[in-house]
């Protein structure tokens, strides 16, 4: 083979390389990981009414819908909202627990322990690339979204390295609670069942949603609209002329590794003493 048809070659692989890795980096944008808010410090209701550009569109919804729905899903995840579980919110069927379930779910919870250990420093966290969720808007716990994790949880299961990170609000900082595991929407109860046993866990899909069209975002009614709004359907979104998304994010199950039981580390929310 000639010096030149070598040089070919390798700048044709070179090429589908840098096209991989662009779109691999668009995959990413659209992984189940909760995005960090884009401006620190904004109320919900801000978030919900931020003008975007048409570049900043992202999988049909623009970063303001981002912004609003990212910010109604954290008030999903606070217990007590059971409305939202039963319309915009799908849940794994409980399956029948087996001896290896249990020894797999233990197994679980001593890598993650393992893994998430020297985040008890949130700094550390911080370091490493783990960005908070809408640090200013009040929440039970904190989300701190590893991108890069998010993107490898896609394609491979590792106990040690979750998406995000959970964190307690403190007077000096956060406190290191839990972690969360990701997979993207189109993954089936058996491939969830695989990473995290569904005889222990329930992985959560937020679903159903509908926005408004996108001139009306602040005049928009939140009570019809978006992951609180009783629309839920895409024959009552187009009648009230919405844009509707049947998923958005992607699965979703929270790990809290320091509890005293197996239900309560695999349980959906934080327990409360």
């Amino acid at each position: 083979m000639s010096a030149g048809n070598t040089i070919l070659q390798i700048a044709a692989k070179a090429g589908m390389l840098v096209g991989a890795l662009l779109v691999f980096t668009i995959l990413l944008a659209a992984l189940p990981a909760h995005r960090a808010a884009e401006q620190q410090g904004a109320a919900p209701e801000a978030a919900a009414q931020t003008p975007v550009a048409e570049h900043e569109k992202m999988s049909g919804m623009d970063m303001s819908d981002l912004h609003a729905n990212e910010t109604a899903a954290v008030h999903d995840m606070t217990p007590g909202h059971a409305d939202a579980h039963s319309q915009h919110m799908t849940m794994t069927a409980m399956r029948e627990q087996t001896p290896e379930d249990l020894k797999r779910a233990n197994e679980i919870v001593a890598q993650l322990r393992a893994g998430i250990e020297k985040y008890r420093d949130y700094h550390v966290a911080l370091n490493d690339g783990f960005k908070i969720f809408l640090p200013n808007v009040p929440q039970p716990e904190y989300h701190f979204s590893s991108y890069r994790n998010g993107f490898l949880e896609a394609f491979t299961f590792d106990p040690a390295r979750p998406t995000s990170l959970l964190y307690k609000k403190t007077a000096t900082g956060y406190a290191l609670v839990g972690a969360m595991y990701t997979m993207p929407k189109r993954a089936t109860e058996d491939q969830l069942n695989a990473r995290v046993p569904l005889s222990v866990a329930m992985w959560h899909l937020h679903t159903n949603l509908c926005m408004p069209p996108r001139a009306e975002l602040h005049t928009a009614d939140w009570n019809k609209f978006g992951l609180h709004g009783t629309i839920a359907s895409k024959d009552a979104c187009d009648a009230a002329g919405g844009r509707f998304s049947p998923v958005i994010f992607g699965w979703m199950v929270h790990v809290y590794p320091y509890e005293d039981t197996l239900e309560k580390m695999f349980a959906m929310h934080m327990h409360k003493d």
